[in-house]
């Protein structure tokens, strides 16, 4: 462990030095603003607020979402499938106080308290934006609702006494995980360097923590596309180049020429180092070192994960995360999805590439995985559907949707284990003495399950019916129902 963290500074101290030198270009999205709270605010929280987890808490999945609240009553009759799981929301202090001294947090206090009917656990992504709190003009700004990037505070007291404000406004709603800023690796988001994250982070963890001993701090969660580079790195790093450009090629595959010369085709080593080797994959490189010293110090609780990639970029960034996360520090996914420009229109295919995505991550130890977006929005910048939801736009359930929603009741109150072996890879889940398996061939072909008296099965998402005859299990995965543990389900199979 000392050995790591004494990389990490090190690493973060060159790598710094390369941005201060270029701090130009960059390539992800970016969030929103809000002031700071001298007192408790205009509205109190509600009487049903009483310091009691949310509904259903008990029952936990790992399997949520994340939506747009403006759409929310098209969504409850989907989100009920998916009680017993996190969400986050993401709010900003220039936002919420946007005149000094007057904060307003009634459209937080709504959302709460729909996340408690839910049966939701809500988090929250505490951001600063940029305004009278921080001083300076934004230079981005994006999507319907003005969102900017983040600066340091002018004033790392009253950032505190914000913090505090928020913290102890929404224990009583059983909220306690804090994630602090939003992908801080793209300029878009954060314009400060990776010491003031650190700084930032610090003072948020310390205020946190004194306003809720019981409440988690949260990094930031670095880009799905950040993680493909830190990946690729460490592969280098470690002596190992020719899996290095094997899991670039695998992680990146559809990314491939979406941002120019920051994610070009690689075929060998050298052209790997070379595509590492920018002002934006620098950073990137320097904020991970950030966060995972964070980590480390255990001033973060809780590391974030974002991942939109194929699913065949999964194992190696599991492996990542083994090797760069401290023992016992839980890693929970609050960004998976599907970004794929122009991609295809096959809802099969698509639902099938969710379920493997998203089942490796918990198979992987990943607490929690949240879909993102629920449902798209036809009125996004892009034009497209980029990133696939699991519903349309008005809520009704695609395919995927069912998808998720079986895996969410297969997982509720369940044991996890991944099924790796005879053939197959997968998830099992175990509740009481039954099993419950998502597995798919990893051979490209068949892997036949004999009858076995009390198995059920078929597609995920689909009516499980008794077999009659042997299981063919292909590349789509199936789902299983069975007596007894996950091994001697599949025992069968020879």
């Amino acid at each position: 462990m000392t050995g790591r963290g004494g990389r990490r500074v090190l690493l973060a101290g060159v790598l710094l030095a390369a941005l201060v030198a270029g701090a130009a270009c960059s390539d992800d999205p970016a969030p929103r603003p809000a002031p700071s709270a001298t007192g408790p605010s205009a509205a109190t929280p509600s009487a049903g607020a009483t310091g009691a987890p949310p509904a259903g808490a008990t029952a936990r999945n790992p399997f949520g979402a994340h939506w747009d609240w403006s759409r929310h009553d098209q969504f409850v009759p989907y989100l009920e499938k998916l009680s017993g799981s996190a969400t986050y929301h993401e709010l900003s202090w220039c936002d919420i106080e946007k005149t000094q001294g007057s904060p307003d947090f009634s459209a937080v206090d709504q959302i709460a308290e729909r996340s408690r009917q839910l049966g939701i656990t809500l988090h929250l992504k505490i951001r600063t934006g940029v305004c009278w709190a921080t001083g300076g003009t934004a230079k981005f700004t994006r999507g319907q609702a003005n969102k900017t990037e983040s600066a340091m505070p002018l004033d790392l007291a009253a950032y505190q006494t914000f913090v505090r404000a928020l913290v102890q406004r929404y224990a009583p709603y059983g909220v306690r995980e804090y994630a602090i800023e939003n992908e801080v690796n793209a300029q878009q988001y954060w314009a400060g360097s990776p010491e003031d994250y650190r700084r930032l982070v610090t003072a948020a963890a310390e205020a946190i923590r004194s306003a809720d001993p019981q409440a988690k701090v949260v990094d930031s969660g670095m880009s799905s596309v950040a993680y493909g580079i830190g990946v690729a790195d460490r592969l280098l790093r470690a002596g190992q180049p020719d899996q290095a450009v094997a899991a670039y090629q695998a992680y990146f595959q559809r990314r491939i020429g979406t941002r120019g010369r920051l994610i070009p085709a690689v075929a060998d080593p050298a052209a790997l180092r070379a595509a590492l080797d920018n002002t934006q994959n620098s950073r990137n490189l320097a904020f991970i070192a950030v966060t995972e010293q964070l980590l480390d110090d255990r001033v973060v609780d809780v590391r974030q994960l974002h991942f939109y990639e194929h699913f065949s970029g999964v194992p190696a960034l599991l492996d990542y995360l083994r090797a760069e996360t401290p023992p016992g520090v839980p890693v929970q996914a609050w960004e998976v999805g599907q970004f794929w420009k122009d991609g295809a229109d096959d809802a099969a295919a698509r639902g099938d590439e969710m379920v493997k995505v998203v089942s490796q991550l918990v198979a992987g130890g990943i607490h929690e995985v949240l879909w993102l977006p629920l449902a798209y929005n036809p009125d996004n910048r892009a034009g497209a559907e980029v990133r696939y939801g699991l519903l349309d736009p008005d809520g009704t359930q695609r395919q995927a949707g069912a998808m998720m929603a079986a895996l969410a009741a297969a997982a509720r109150d369940a044991t996890v284990e991944p099924v790796d072996g005879k053939g197959l890879t997968g998830v099992a889940f175990r509740r009481g003495g039954e099993s419950t398996l998502v597995v798919w061939s990893t051979t490209g072909g068949t892997v036949s399950l004999p009858a076995s008296a009390g198995v059920t099965g078929g597609p995920v998402g689909a009516e499980s019916v008794a077999r009659t005859g042997a299981l063919p299990i292909g590349p789509s995965p199936v789902l299983l129902r069975a007596k007894g543990d996950p091994a001697g389900v599949l025992a069968p199979i020879r």
